[in-house]
């Protein structure tokens, strides 16, 4: 058996996933302050979120989108799917310099989606089998723990690759995630929708929601090299 209950209990990579967590935790909190703070910043347009979206839509050439409401607070997201833009609470009705950024970004995706963009298309194929990975990967890597042979030793690979198409998947969020942002910035500032000094606020919004992906990659990557510190050897054992 390897090490008896070690992994279940504390072991010395634990620290790697109290970093991942903490990083977390402060890119979580910093969102949400600067969102709070550009979030009290009245656009001088008068635009709310949504209404800066269906304008941003239009102007790019894009009619089959539908705007929506989507309840919570920065749960916004767009799904090519459905081709639907769903804004939060915090968002939809706002007229704030944060609202109209958050909403803006969400028609990058739209945009991305329209032009065939190659990171959002890899990032939609992989959506399926990152979500199977991500349900699987410790079950598997905990019954293989349970056998001291080479079926345990197949299962515990099998999880480990498993988590590492969760991972690959926050990686491939990146460049998707930031391209959307620049599109916001480069389209609000571009038709004058929101002055400069405004589109500094937003870009802070922005800015601080790109590091709340940069933070879930980071934590990933320290619990997929955790695990194959745990277990990456344990066939050789």
């Amino acid at each position: 058996m390897y090490g008896g209950y070690y992994g279940f209990y504390w072991d010395p990579t634990y620290f790697m996933v109290v970093i991942g967590a903490i990083i977390c935790l402060i890119a979580s909190a910093r969102v949400k302050s600067t969102f709070n703070r550009f979030d009290k910043v009245r656009s001088y347009s008068g635009l709310t979120g949504a209404q800066a979206a269906e304008r941003m839509l239009q102007m790019s050439g894009i009619y089959d989108v539908k705007v929506g409401h989507v309840r919570g607070n920065l749960t916004d997201h767009y799904n090519p799917k459905t081709k639907t833009l769903n804004l939060s609470d915090s968002v939809y009705n706002s007229t704030s310099v944060a609202a109209i950024g958050v909403a803006a970004h969400e028609c990058g995706h739209a945009i991305q989606h329209q032009k065939g963009y190659a990171p959002l298309q890899l990032r939609s194929a992989i959506v399926p089998v990152a979500n199977i990975g991500s349900t699987l990967a410790w079950p598997l890597i905990l019954v293989g723990l349970l056998f001291n042979s080479a079926t345990g030793s197949l299962l515990i690979s099998i999880g480990i690759w498993a988590f590492s198409l969760a991972v690959l998947f926050q990686l491939v969020t990146l460049p998707v995630e930031f391209n959307a942002s620049a599109r916001a910035v480069n389209f609000l500032d571009s038709t004058g929708m929101l002055s400069q000094e405004e589109l500094h606020g937003t870009k802070k919004v922005l800015k601080a929601a790109a590091l709340t992906y940069v933070a879930s990659a980071a934590a990933a990557i320290l619990q997929l090299l955790r695990l194959v510190l745990l277990f990456g050897g344990r066939d050789r054992d």
